[in-house]
């Protein structure tokens, strides 16, 4: 049971991955909000649907939401939003696998979130496996001939200003998770789960209303590739909310970086873009940086 948050972390990387790629796709017709906002509107009844078919077989009830957990929850969900448009603007102007490394800078930050707002700790293990992941995946971003000038500063920035909100919507998930008492983690995790992307729905369908409504009605018109998008994305933050609801969330997020490795193979087999023996080495760290951290859960 105590490693159980290792098998639905790798789940999640591996759901979030074919969810990006959807997306990605999607950015072209839809614009950024617009694709943005497709993981959230098309996520949330499949969302429900979890937690209907959880409560039919297992008789459980609905925690009550408290003021602390909605608190939590909110700030989760509207940073989560910001750090998917901010990482679908980099990918307009970056290969795939390197933006997703550019996000992936998030463990860093999420370890330092948890402490001072939660006040998770972390093993040595964990303390020594988060820089060493996080060197290995700006290895494979920074490429070498890279000029910095706009073209590569401006995504840069954008992904590692996405990696910043998606640290803050995983302490604010795992603290709306943790406000909600001692029920099962799993009930925890797919209420608010329901809460958060009800949340992002609402926001994201007023905003493309009156700002944007060709987008949303686009979507809309788009809805077969965005269901798949929707199904996706929330398929990935369930599993991503048992993570956080059994252990922290710089646990999680620094195994989530897996997810670049699952990238690098997206970047090979469906948008034909080339890999540097330069990533491979950053891989490999990454790789060694997970190894760590999952050493102490692998031991007898």
């Amino acid at each position: 049971m105590a490693s159980l948050w290792i098998l639905t972390t790798l789940i999640a990387a591996a759901a979030q991955t074919v969810r990006n790629t959807v997306q990605r796709n999607l950015t072209g017709p839809l614009g950024t909000v617009g694709a943005t906002q497709v993981r959230f509107l098309y996520g949330f009844p499949f969302s429900i649907l979890f937690l209907a078919v959880m409560l039919a077989v297992t008789g459980w009830t609905v925690p009550a939401q408290s003021l602390t957990s909605f608190a939590f929850t909110f700030a989760g969900a509207l940073s989560q939003i910001m750090a998917t448009a901010l990482m679908l603007a980099a990918m307009r102007d970056r290969a795939f696998s390197v933006t997703i490394a550019y996000t992936k800078t998030e463990p860093v930050q999420v370890a330092i979130f948890g402490i001072v707002a939660l006040g998770d700790h972390l093993s040595l293990s964990a303390a020594l496996a988060i820089p060493i992941a996080t060197i290995g995946v700006l290895l494979m971003a920074i490429k070498p001939g890279d000029r910095f000038g706009v073209e590569t500063v401006k995504p840069a920035l954008l992904g590692i200003a996405s990696g910043t909100f998606f640290a803050l919507s995983a302490v604010g998930f795992r603290g709306g998770i943790l406000a909600l008492g001692d029920g099962p983690a799993l009930l925890r995790a797919t209420t608010t789960l329901v809460w958060s992307l009800g949340i992002q729905s609402a926001v994201l369908f007023v905003w493309l209303a009156i700002f944007n409504r060709p987008a949303l009605l686009k979507s809309l018109a788009l809805w077969r590739a965005s269901s798949g998008a929707g199904f996706m994305g929330a398929l990935a933050s369930q599993f991503w909310f048992i993570g956080f609801s059994l252990t922290s969330a710089a646990n999680v997020r620094t195994l989530g970086l897996v997810e670049v490795i699952f990238a690098q193979f997206v970047t090979r087999r469906v948008f034909s873009e080339g890999v540097a023996k330069r990533e491979l080495v950053g891989i490999t760290l990454v790789v060694i940086g997970v190894g760590l951290l999952l050493l102490p859960a692998l031991l007898p």
